[in-house]
């Protein structure tokens, strides 16, 4: 039967051909003939096996989401989908909806997804979904700080310098961004297994950390008391519920998980906590405006499978409301290309961790795939430069 939808899957591919300005695609088609998209300037050269017609019309109707069902149902296959990803990404403009789901299923999908929204109670159920999988997890393959967000390595990027001194390089930037000096109180909003709070707490600073899962808040408590530093207080505490003032606010990748609804509530929070003059410092993950609007009219592959309420920012829109909220916004610095680097030692422990059957037994088969394809994906965005790591420094005016 699909078969005879072949002429429509051939103009989709001609769609997909038209977009690719950078870069080329070596298509096996699933009748067995061999085509080529793109072509036309340098860019990622990827390979696809088509073994099905099917695996379009998921992506025809399904976007990134359904292009990974269809790869996890064996409908396609890669000898490295990263650098798919990439091809997809680095062409994302032009590509322009060839991608992406349309109609009445994206509308049944966004409206789904509009049932995972980042309430209060929305936003524990959602941060529990991906990080209370386990710290046994996360421990086999994360850095051995457990730090679950971009290193800042040293540029060049090279395989000398280790994830773990690219990670301290990471936190040291992060807390010479907000000036503080011991005795100072800083209020750590997402703050992870601990990382941050442990080098804050060296510097004689005192910490609120605060995060929505309880794996977190636990593993937190056992570093830091392990540690033997005083002056950190952990807590599952809702970053609209912080109570009080802060010489400084620091906020690290856990805007993406705030929600484009609720980013005036974030901001808001972060400028009550802060004492006037009072400095933050955020690290984030932004997509490029120019395809903003499509991005969040859809469900893409991570919301769906992986983190439900997620959203990457839009950096212009974000700093407008910054500003709005007596913000000022400083000393900008983007590190995407660090990030495809931190995702790949990411994979590569992962996958270190499964051929040694190290990973706990909860976890089958699909899982294990769903996540390596995760790991790729988001490297594959990276490199192909449409979404971006960066830093910044908000200046509550006084």
């Amino acid at each position: 039967m699909l078969g005879a939808f072949a002429t429509l899957f051939h103009r989709l591919l001609d769609q997909i051909d038209a977009g690719l300005v950078h870069g080329s695609l070596s298509a096996t088609l699933p009748d067995g003939r061999a085509r080529l998209l793109g072509g036309r300037a340098p860019g990622p050269a990827a390979v696809v096996d088509l073994r099905s017609w099917r695996a379009l019309l998921r992506l025809a109707t399904g976007g990134s989401a359904g292009w990974y069902v269809a790869w996890s149902k064996g409908e396609w296959a890669s000898p490295d989908p990263t650098v798919l990803f990439e091809l997809f990404m680095r062409n994302s403009r032009t590509l322009g909806g060839a991608a992406r789901s349309g109609g009445l299923l994206r509308m049944l999908r966004r409206f789904r997804n509009g049932l995972r929204r980042n309430s209060r109670a929305g936003s524990r159920k959602n941060i529990e979904f991906h990080y209370d999988l386990g710290n046994d997890f996360y421990g086999l393959w994360l850095d051995p700080g457990l730090t679950y967000s971009s290193a800042l390595f040293e540029e060049p990027v090279a395989a000398e310098q280790s994830l773990e001194a690219a990670q301290a390089a990471k936190i040291d930037a992060m807390l010479d961004r907000i000036a503080v000096v011991p005795g100072d109180t800083v209020l750590e909003i997402g703050c992870g297994w601990g990382s941050f709070a442990e080098a804050a707490a060296r510097r004689g600073l005192g910490v609120h950390a605060i995060t929505l899962s309880s794996e977190q808040e636990r593993a937190v408590a056992d570093r830091i008391a392990a540690a033997g530093l005083s002056g950190v207080t952990v807590s599952r505490t809702d970053y609209r519920d912080v109570t009080g003032t802060y010489d400084a606010v620091a906020s690290i990748e856990m805007v993406e998980a705030v929600g484009q609804e609720y980013w005036p509530a974030y901001l808001a929070a972060i400028a009550r906590a802060l004492k006037p003059g009072g400095r933050a410092a955020l690290q984030y993950i932004a997509i490029d405006d120019a395809i903003f609007e499509a991005y969040a009219a859809n469900v893409d592959f991570i919301q769906r499978f992986i983190f439900p309420g997620g959203m990457l920012l839009s950096e212009s829109r974000f700093r407008a409301l910054a500003e709005a909220h007596g913000l000022e916004w400083r000393d900008h610095k983007s590190f995407g290309l660090h990030y495809a680097e931190t995702l790949r030692r990411w994979r590569v422990a992962f996958d270190t961790a499964v051929e040694a059957d190290r990973l706990p037994p909860r976890f089958d088969r699909h899982f294990i795939d769903l996540w390596r394809y995760y790991l790729m994906y988001c490297e594959g965005g990276f490199r192909g430069q449409g979404i971006d790591a960066a830093q910044i420094t908000l200046v509550k005016r006084a």
